[in-house]
Order: structure tokens, then sequence, then C-alpha cells
């Protein structure tokens, strides 16, 4: 089953064109024949370097390859944020295919999202679910710790990354949606919008190395988890609640046994008083400042795409097509 209709293939770019050129044409190869018309808008990440003069176009009939300048480096989550938002004012399209210029999203890839978007009829955003991941043994151990971790704090997990075709109904949805600026994927289920998920083996990167490290890895993991960040604010709240009950029984449980048996040793009840009253007055500084967190960032709107995508652009240039 074909999608049909014109689509807009979105990819974040950061010094990485010569792998965004090759990508652009061997997704026209993919697509062909499935979607009536692509535009590719690369969106430029305050890369010093400028895009090539010359992009190959003509496997898509009326196929266009559009750069987005930004006017500073914000990172790809912001990027995709930035990119949606100005789909969603300014093209006239079916869905928005959501991917990496690297190549670890692959053509393919994108072939089968479309078909499983025909499947739902356009009604759902549809990410890729790794299949086959290529790291090196220490991501995937970081990865597994932090995937952990996402579900104590959020009580999700994480399953899907960028890789997604989003239908325009749920495009005009994000475009109020102010989490979208911090991590896309985690932003369409914090809307609570359809989704269906499709695995699709990543890729290898087509050309140069990786840019992230580190530090980066762990701000994206925390990114997507700040979204969540009233949940992770009441589960904290919880945990700290239950430790402050759980001191206080302690001392109450050391005080009857120096009271009330000959089991105690000498200075052993004062000990164990001590030490679970700085535990209950640690909770409860905790608690306070996990309830004041909430409220706060209840009242705050934050970045809202509608509004305040476009003071991030600086221009937007057309590279090759009609």
């Amino acid at each position: 089953m074909s999608p049909g209709g014109t689509f807009v293939v979105l990819m974040p770019v950061y010094e990485d064109w010569e792998s965004a050129a090759v990508l652009v044409a061997r997704v026209q190869q993919a697509v062909a024949g499935r979607v009536d018309k692509v535009e590719f808008l690369l969106v430029d990440d305050g890369s010093a370097t400028p895009p090539p003069a010359r992009w190959d176009v003509g496997e898509v009939p009326r196929a266009t390859i559009d750069v987005l300048f930004l006017r500073r480096n914000l990172g790809h989550q912001r990027a995709i944020a930035i990119g949606l938002s100005h789909v969603q004012a300014t093209r006239d399209c079916a869905g928005v295919v959501v991917m990496d210029a690297d190549g670890e999203d692959t053509p393919d890839g994108v072939a089968v999202l479309l078909a499983r978007f025909a499947a739902t009829e356009g009604r759902a955003t549809v990410f890729a679910e790794r299949a086959r991941r290529t790291e090196s043994l220490t991501f995937k151990v970081f990865y597994a710790l932090y995937r952990a971790l996402h579900r104590v704090l959020t009580g999700r997990g994480v399953r899907v990354g960028n890789f997604s075709v989003m239908p325009r109904a749920h495009l005009e949805r994000m475009a109020a949606v102010s989490e979208l600026w911090n991590h896309y994927a985690a932003s369409v289920y914090r809307a609570r919008l359809e989704v269906a998920t499709v695995p699709i083996d990543r890729g290898r990167r087509i050309a140069g190395a990786s840019r992230m490290n580190f530090t980066s890895l762990l701000a994206h993991g925390l990114s997507a988890i700040s979204v969540f960040s009233d949940v992770v604010g009441l589960r904290l709240l919880v945990t700290s609640g239950v430790l402050v009950v759980l001191a206080a029984l302690g001392i109450a449980a050391a005080a009857s046994i120096r009271l009330f048996t000959t089991l105690a040793i000498p200075g052993w009840a004062t000990t164990v008083a001590g030490t679970l009253l700085v535990v209950i007055l640690q909770g409860l500084l905790m608690s306070v400042v996990f309830v004041f967190l909430i409220l706060q960032g209840r009242n705050q709107h934050g970045f809202v795409p509608i509004r305040d995508h476009a003071h991030f652009i600086l221009r937007e240039q057309r590279l090759a097509g009609a």
C-alpha cells in the first residue's frame, strides 16, 4: 500500500553535508512510486561549512531540496523542533519524515515507515523501533542503564528515537507542545498522540565520524526525561515521603528497644535516632523542593513552537528542484 501525497523529509544537519547529499539521493530512490512528491528540508544547525552547490534530484517528480539555516547551533532536538514548526507554517503536505542525516536512519527504513503509515491510514505517528543496533558494547551497557533509569523515573520505557513519519494532523497539534523544544519523540508521547512502531535495523554512518560524545548523549537522555518532569517530581516526592515514614518508624523502633528491652548497646539508640532524624529532615527538604519544582513547571509556558520558532531562523535557501 502506498501513502501517496506530498511528504517532507526533515533532516537536521551539522557539518555532515557529505552524508546528507548521499542520503538524499538514496531516499529519493527508496520512495519513488510510494509518494507523489518529496520535499527535502535540511535544517542547518549552525554548520561552519556551507552545503554543496550541486544536489541530485530526479527520482521523484517535482522533488525539491531546501536548507533552513539557523542563527546558531541549538542541537539536533531543537533543530528538529524548529524544522517541524517551519513545515507546519509553510508547507502543505500529507506528512513529515524525520530522520538523521548521517545514514544510520536508512532509506529502506523510510520505505518501511511509509508502508506502516499507510496501514494506519495516516492516523498515527510511526516510529522506528530499533531491531538491531551497531554501537559498541560500552554504549549498549550505558544505554541499558539509561533505559532502566528512564522507566523508574517516568514509568515509560525507551523504545524509539527520531526516525519517524508524522501525519499532518499531528503536526498541527505539535505546534503548541512546549516539550518539543527538549525532545521530539518524548514530546509526541507526552502529547498523547496516536503512535505506532515498526522494527527497523539501524544503519551505518555514510561518511565521517559522529560528533556525539558522552556529555551530549547524557544531555540528550536527560532532555527526554525532562519532558516528564512533573511525573518525575511526583515520583520523587512519593519516594521522599516513604523515606520519611520509614525513618520515623526506625526511630520509634530504636526508642522501643532502648526503653523496653535490655538489648540496646549504650549509645546505640541515640546514634540511630540521630541518623534517622537527619534522614527525615533531608526527606522533608526534598519534598518541599519537589513540590515547588512541580508547581513552577506547571506555571511556565516555555517555548511554544508556533509562536517562537521563527526567531531562530536565519534564512531558507532552495538548493535543487522546481
